[in-house]
Order: C-alpha cells, then structure tokens, then sequence
C-alpha cells in the first residue's frame, strides 16, 4: 500500500499557495540532501551543505525554512547605546526582547514542542537577550540537551564577540558551525561613541580603553572561527553620523578574516524603547540610505539582505514571530519529538526549490536579454515560498528586489503596519505603507482594491495582482521586459 501523500498546506497551515501543493508530492530526496540541486553555481558544495537550509545564512533557503532563538542567555558584558534588554515584552520586535527567560531544561521542553508543529523549523540560534557567550554555561548546557533531543537541527550562536575567543574550541566540539558576531567599528574612537562600557577579565572599561578591548578580541574571534571552518556572519548596525560611513572599513576587515557575510542593519531608536540613543534623539537611516551603503558594500564581504532583527524568542520564517504562539504556560509538561513532520515537509520543499531554480533561471535570462539598461524597484507582497501570495491589506513587510541588466536581485525588505484588519483599511494606515514605500516602482500581490491602488498610483507606484501565486522572479522578469517595450515570450526566445 502506497503511502499517502502529504500536502504542504497540511504541515503549514496554509502558509503556500495552491501552486506550490500542486507541484509538490510525497516523493522527493532524503533529508540530508534536501535542496542539494538548488546549489547556486558560484557556491561551494560544502558550504552550500551547511547553508541550504539555514534562514539566515541563506537568502534562498530563508523563503523554506525557519529559525528559533530561546532566550536562555541573559548576561551581557557589553553595554550598547542602541540595546535595551526587556523581558515579558509582548509587543517589540526587535533584538534584546524577550517575553519570558528560560532554563536550559525550559529550552529543550519548548524547542520539542516547535519542531512538533513548526515543519519548517531548521535552526536552534541562542541570541541572548544578552551574550550567548557570556553566559555560557546556559547556552552549552541548552546546546547539549537539545541535540539529544533533535540531532538534526542546526546550532547557531549570537555574540557580541568579547568572550567569543574563550569557547571557539568548546563551539567547534558541538559541531555549531554558524555564528554571528556583531561588529559595529574596528576604529576605537568609532567605537566609544557606540558602547559606553564592557565587563572583561573581572574588570569595567570605558571609552576609548574598552572598544579597543572589544575591537581585539572580536578580530581574534573572528580570525578563530574561520580558521575552523565556521561560518561566521557579521551583523553591524548602522547609525547615521556615527559609523554608517565607517562600515565600509568594517567591511574590508571582516573579509580579510574570512567573514562568510555582512549583514548591515538599520539602527532602531523609537524613544518608547528606552535605549541611550532613541531617548537622545539619534534617528536611524531610511529605506534608501540603506540601500545607497549596501550598494557601496557590493564587491566587498558578501552582503545579507534579508534580516528581520530578530527577538531573542523569535520562532517561525523570517519575517513573522510565532512565539506566543509557545509560551511555557501552553506546552505540556511532558513532550516526546516526532520527527515525521520535519522530514516530510522538506522532502516537499525539495521539489518546490528545483522548480523555483528553474523559473527563476529562466526569468534572470529574459531580463538580461532585454536592452534597456534602467534599474526597477519591486516590492513583493509575499506569505514565503518565494511566491506573490499575500494580499495588499494584509502585509506587514514587503520584499524588494532590483531588476537590472545583470539580472534580478533581492535587495531587502520594508516593514508596514496591516492596511486591512477585518475588511476595512485605515487611510492613515495606508499613508505609512505608502510613505515606507518610497522609491519603489511597482508593487506586486495577490490582491489589491481599488482605493489602495489609486493612491499608490497617485504617488508614482504602480500596483498589480495579476501575478498572483506566480513566482517572484517570474512576475519580475515579466513585468521588466514590458517596461522595457519587450514582449515576454520574444525575450525568452
């Protein structure tokens, strides 16, 4: 007897389009090779193996699969100007907050009960609320226990880089081969206007004394992992007037050490947070400054695009937050893992990424064809599975890509508030999409009114839902060889 199929919609709840059920079935290849033909050809097969599945490290496997931090760490030894650790915060999203603390034994309990009903789980990060490597002792004791546990997830660590170097070894032995490291300057005088303190080798330090320690001992951490095999990810914040235009040194000094990626990150400073430069008045960049250093940065360590600055209890895609969903009070005492649902959504994913690979081969190949030489920005309202699936009104952030002649890339994303909440949309609501927008010279989704429509028009962006649950790159490709007075089909041909 055959074994029945299992839909993706099923696993997931209906986060995929009718589409991606219908190119999916039960067959596919075994979990260790999940995703292996979608290697990109300027990657390495061994590094591909380690990022296939990884959210973070790669921005292809983030549209499939799903990363967990759980806040076991909540020491920090360095103080930063834009961090203000909160607990039992509900309604930030941002890194340092957390709704509830736990214990490694907490950890491992609430880390069963996601990957019983997050299928798209692949990532175990450890980001605080303070210093993982820090507080070491609770993230090796979490590490450890959950291994047991789920052997196959892949540990990941969040560290500010100051006791990075006392534990490369102890990260190497439990096999964790992504970390991140948070590196905001190499230049002292850079750093002591962005940390007004550190706590090393039972010692407080201030100004310029205490970057140079950190600038230090992040290099040497750095320079440690990579000569393991790590894969090391940089995040740096920037903040305009201070270090956005140093980040571009910070960039050449993390790919001297063998940094895999930059991730640049725009500072946030909402004064409601109560961090030093929010209630100061430091204001962070806007969509388009960002992009302006980004574009700077190409050439140099490869860029991340597609961070979310995650909390330190963040669950699910990136782009979403299901971590009330698994709050202690709502998981039972008493758990045992199935790994059922994990191996059968990646064996479905596995061909939805082929054919993505396909479809987006062929959509880069039309655009480069083209001969218009003009650059179009598209924001993409999307659920995930690389696909236009959402609705205009429903989307909380947009995905942008850049078409170009050399080809279709996926530059970052905007963050918006809901427009449509129980069938109606607020105008001012709409106003703040429309503002986040700027710049932006199409939108695709699912579906959009009227109304929303006219006023995105009225603001120079045009909208569509006629590629609804198409694949981003193929809508892309479509919509960039008409403005470029091409027909599809004639520049497939």
């Amino acid at each position: 007897m055959s074994a029945p199929v299992i839909s993706v919609e099923s696993l997931t709840g209906a986060r995929f389009s009718d589409q991606l059920l219908a190119s999916a079935n039960s067959g596919g290849c075994a979990s260790s090779s999940c995703g292996s033909s979608t290697r990109p050809d300027d990657v390495d097969p061994a590094i591909w193996d380690k990022i296939k599945d990884h959210p973070c490290f790669s921005e292809e496997a983030h549209h499939y699969f799903a990363r967990m931090h759980v806040a076991v760490a909540p020491a920090c030894n360095v103080q930063c100007n834009y961090c203000n650790r909160k607990y039992d915060c509900a309604n930030e999203s941002r890194p340092g907050v957390v709704s509830e603390k736990l214990t490694p034994d907490q950890a491992v309990r609430k880390v069963i009960a996601v990957a019983n009903e997050v299928p798209q789980l692949s990532v175990l990060g450890i980001a605080g609320p303070g210093d993982a490597c820090y507080d070491w002792e609770k993230t090796k004791a979490t590490f450890e226990r959950v291994v047991r546990e789920i052997p196959d997830v892949k540990l990941c660590v969040s560290t500010n880089g100051l006791a990075l170097p006392d534990h490369v070894d102890e990260l190497a032995d439990m096999n964790v081969d992504h970390v991140t490291i948070t590196i905001n300057m190499v230049d002292p005088e850079v750093g002591a206007k962005i940390y007004p303190w550190i706590f090393y080798d039972h010692g407080r330090y201030v100004g310029i004394q205490a970057a140079r320690i950190l600038h230090e001992r992040q290099m040497l951490g750095l320079e440690m992992l990579s000569a393991r095999g790590i894969l090391t990810k940089i995040n740096s914040v920037m903040i305009p007037g201070v270090n956005d235009q140093h980040l571009i040194e910070v960039n050449k000094w993390v790919k001297q050490r063998g940094a895999f990626l930059h991730n640049v990150m725009p500072l946030i400073s909402d004064p409601a947070h109560g961090t030093h430069y929010g209630l100061t008045g430091q204001r962070g960049p806007n969509a388009m400054e960002m992009k302006a250093l980004q574009d700077r940065l190409e050439g140099g360590a490869k860029l991340m695009r597609h961070c979310r600055q995650c909390r330190a209890d963040a669950v699910g895609l990136l782009g979403e937050d299901r971590g009330q969903e698994f709050t202690l009070d709502q998981i039972p005492g008493e758990l045992t893992y199935d790994a059922g649902k994990r191996e059968a959504y990646r064996e479905l994913v596995a061909d939805e990424r082929r054919d993505r690979l396909a479809a987006r081969s062929e959509a880069i190949g039309m655009v480069k064809t083209t001969s218009s030489g003009k650059s179009l920005l598209v924001a993409v309202a999307t659920k995930g599975g690389g696909r236009v699936n959402e609705h205009f009104g429903h989307a909380k952030e947009f995905q942008v890509y850049e078409a170009s002649p050399i080809g279709i890339n996926f530059i970052g994303h905007r963050k918006v508030e809901q427009y449509c909440l129980g069938g109606w949309g607020e105008n001012a609501t709409l106003d703040g999409v429309i503002a986040a927008l700027e710049g932006i010279d199409v939108v695709l989704c699912v579906k959009i009114g009227n109304c929303p429509k006219d006023q995105l028009a009225d603001a120079g962006i045009r909208a569509t839902d006629a590629y609804g649950h198409d694949y981003i790159e193929t809508a892309i490709g479509a919509i960039y060889a008409a403005e470029s007075g091409v027909p599809a089909l004639a520049a497939i041909a």
